[in-house]
């Protein structure tokens, strides 16, 4: 993935390295850290973790202005399902954990502070969708839920893992493991660590995406836990701001 500043420091941002169309534009913010002792330091795009409000606003400002996006992005609640609203609808839901579209000029975005953004699109560029994958949606079936909602083929489908806690980091006990393995397959995603595991979040998500048959599938080698700079981190932090993830079609 690039990093690709703007005028303003506050707002940075990195791409998917994928084989997306020109068209297609997807990306997720950094944190932009300032200051250690404040939990939102830096470039906090969420309203529902303690900040202030006008703050926000400023940011979400600044975001779609210094992106020039062509319209609000279509900012969702989300609750670690596995519900995935369609913006071409009159009246799309709000309480979701991702979203698609096949209208050039709507924003998908999700927030994240550890969890995975996934982003999929079609070889020829005639959709854009964005999930929110923390291990609840992804054990309760997110990805093929999304798939199968596409307009594509999933042999035509590419994806994107972006920035999201990283191997090393991610604790889990065995109830958990469990809920999150697909297939015998997944066991080299699990370290045992004393009684407890490190699970590899991205690489089971690129595991459950090529095993649908997804064309083409790639991942970022950013981990949010690992670099308080960079990016938010619910599991380091606890409260904390979020980061932003979008796709749109220009």
């Amino acid at each position: 993935m690039q990093t690709k500043p703007v005028s303003d420091e506050s707002l940075r941002w990195i791409e998917p390295s994928w084989p997306a169309p020109r068209w297609i534009r997807a990306l997720t913010t950094e944190r932009g850290y300032a200051n250690a002792p404040d939990p939102f330091s830096g470039f906090n795009l969420a309203q529902h973790v303690g900040h202030a409000t006008m703050s926000v606003e400023s940011n979400r400002r600044l975001l779609k202005q210094g992106l020039n996006l062509p319209a609000n992005p279509f900012w969702l609640e989300q609750v670690h399902g596995t519900e995935i609203t369609n913006l071409d609808q009159p009246d799309p839901l709000k309480r979701a954990d991702g979203s698609f579209t096949c209208r050039s000029g709507a924003v998908s975005v999700i927030l994240t502070a550890d969890c995975a953004p996934i982003f999929l699109t079609d070889r020829q560029g005639t959709f854009v969708a964005l999930l929110h994958g923390g291990w609840r949606g992804i054990a309760a079936g997110i990805i093929e839920k999304a798939l199968a909602l596409m307009p594509s083929d999933n042999r035509e489908i590419i994806a994107s893992v972006g920035p999201t806690i990283g191997p090393d980091c991610f604790q889990i006990g065995r109830e958990v493991k469990d809920k999150l393995r697909a297939s015998h397959e997944d066991e080299i995603f699990f370290l045992a660590d004393g009684d407890k595991f490190l699970a590899d979040l991205p690489s089971l998500i690129v595991k459950r995406l090529e095993r649908a048959g997804v064309y083409a599938v790639s991942s970022s080698d950013h981990c949010t836990y690992s670099d308080e700079r960079r990016w938010y981190s619910y599991r380091r932090q606890g409260q904390c701001g979020r980061m932003a993830s979008l796709i749109w079609i220009d």
